[in-house]
């Protein structure tokens, strides 16, 4: 007896194949995936300078775990509660929640799903204090920054930044079930590095930032002002990862990667800045994305200092 499907029959089932798709496709752009991802290359650094080499390869599977979902959770928040925002904006105009192809409902229960998960795995895979600062940096991101800072303060992402520095925390917690002083330095690193990296795209993006009335500094300043601003940030996250080199005895691979991608990470920065007094248009995603570039460098830079012998 065959048991072939129809036509019919077969074009249903590709259709609810595409859908199923679909659905998860959706749900995981709530979770700002590239953003997560950023996040999960700073914690790994983080593990292995805490452990002085290789730590427990499962330990490491389960913190990226639990640190993508909390990074998810803060996320799926974020768009829930800026839904309103996005319909402005035509960089955000594709988002589910924009589309209605996820419920608003349907998004927050799986924000909270996301963000409870986060914690009580990182609780029981790791420990308690890698956990707790899960739930602070999901509580940071959400309640701080997109619900507080995001829509009243030009300064919303030198403070709401701090969410994204929890990683490095999450990381070093999970390996020392402690807080050395060499994970607040790289705290401090990704914290100046956050408005220098920010702010470039809100130069980029100030029209659609101005039509929700978002007031990003790229909004409520002029060019001049934000590309004095990235530089000032620039060099301060260049100084604070040369602060890494005592604190942490860095080696030579740190050392030199530290100064060169700094260097070039400056030089972009002030290019940004000349362009703006000469009154230019100029190119603010490259300084974008060469901060993407830099702490990508110097994050892979620490985790190979940590496993050489000197």
């Amino acid at each position: 007896m065959s048991t072939e499907l129809s036509p019919h029959a077969q074009a249903a089932s590709r259709a609810s194949t595409r859908s199923f798709r679909r659905t998860v496709k959706n749900y995981v752009s709530l979770t700002k995936p590239r953003v997560m991802e950023l996040l999960l290359v700073v914690t790994v650094p983080a593990m292995f300078l805490a452990q002085g080499g290789i730590p427990n390869l499962w330990l490491v599977l389960a913190t990226l775990l639990g640190g993508a979902m909390s990074a998810g959770s803060a996320g799926a928040f974020n768009c829930y509660i800026d839904r309103d925002m996005d319909r402005k904006m035509k960089r955000t105009e594709n988002r589910p929640l924009v589309t209605g192809e996820i419920s608003d409902r349907n998004a927050l229960a799986f924000s909270w799903v996301l963000g409870v998960l986060s914690v009580a795995w990182l609780w029981l895979t790791t420990n308690w204090l890698a956990a707790a600062l899960s739930a602070a940096a999901i509580f940071f991101y959400v309640v701080v920054y997109t619900i507080v800072l995001k829509r009243h303060s030009e300064q919303n992402i030198v403070w709401g930044g701090i969410a994204g520095c929890f990683p490095v925390l999450i990381g070093w917690a999970a390996v020392s079930g402690t807080l050395a002083w060499p994970a607040w330095v790289m705290f401090l690193i990704i914290f100046l590095w956050t408005p220098a990296h920010y702010w470039p795209l809100s130069m980029k993006y100030r029209g659609d930032y101005a039509a929700a009335g978002v007031p990003m500094l790229g909004v409520v300043r002029g060019q001049v002002t934000v590309g004095l601003q990235v530089i000032l940030y620039t060099w301060a996250t260049v100084a604070a990862s040369l602060l890494l080199i005592p604190v942490a005895e860095m080696g030579w691979v740190y050392t030199i990667a530290a100064l060169a991608f700094g260097g070039y990470f400056i030089a972009q920065a002030h290019r940004l800045y000349g362009q703006a007094i000469r009154g230019e248009r100029g190119k603010p995603m490259r300084v974008f994305h060469t901060a993407n570039i830099y702490l990508s460098v110097i994050s892979l830079a620490i985790a190979v200092d940590a496993l050489l012998p000197f």
